[in-house]
């Protein structure tokens, strides 16, 4: 089975189409918990992974695998849960990490304010961490948590 296959790249569209809109609550959330409620970006972006991981794992098992339901729901949850876990291994420390490193460079290179490169860099920081752990989410999910369909 390769991306190449024409059932495959239907499936990774979805999965991506999936992942868009888990992109954007996971912003929107996010955005909310650092804005509304001051959190530090590392706990509202757990927050937000959170929430996109559940619409997520629902649009995947009903929309993008919906021939992949021989395992109860609970346990593909889990196990869907489990890959996207292992994804904020490299999401969390990314957060910590990198979010004041471009809000340096926000600030300097755009001339911006303190504020509004926090803005930005917040969010370029979200949208970099999420890249990455969509590639190894899809990987993962389609030959582990749906490895019961050709």
């Amino acid at each position: 089975m390769i991306l190449t296959e024409s059932k495959e790249h239907i499936r990774f569209l979805k999965f991506a189409t999936v992942g868009a809109l888990g992109a954007a609550i996971d912003f929107g959330v996010m955005n909310l918990m650092t804005h509304l409620f001051d959190l530090k970006l590392v706990y509202a972006g757990t927050i937000s992974f959170i929430c996109a991981v559940i619409s997520n794992f629902t649009l995947n098992r009903y929309w993008t695998y919906p021939d992949s339901r021989s395992r109860h729901f609970l346990h593909q949850l889990g196990m869907f849960f489990l890959v996207n876990a292992a994804g904020i291994a490299f999401r969390i420390p990314t957060l910590h990490f990198v979010e004041p490193l471009m809000a340096g460079v926000f600030e300097k290179a755009g001339h911006l304010s303190n504020t509004t490169a926090q803005f930005f860099a917040r969010n370029a920081t979200l949208a970099f961490a999420i890249g990455v752990v969509m590639i190894w989410n899809f990987f993962i999910n389609r030959y582990w948590t749906y490895n019961d369909i050709d």
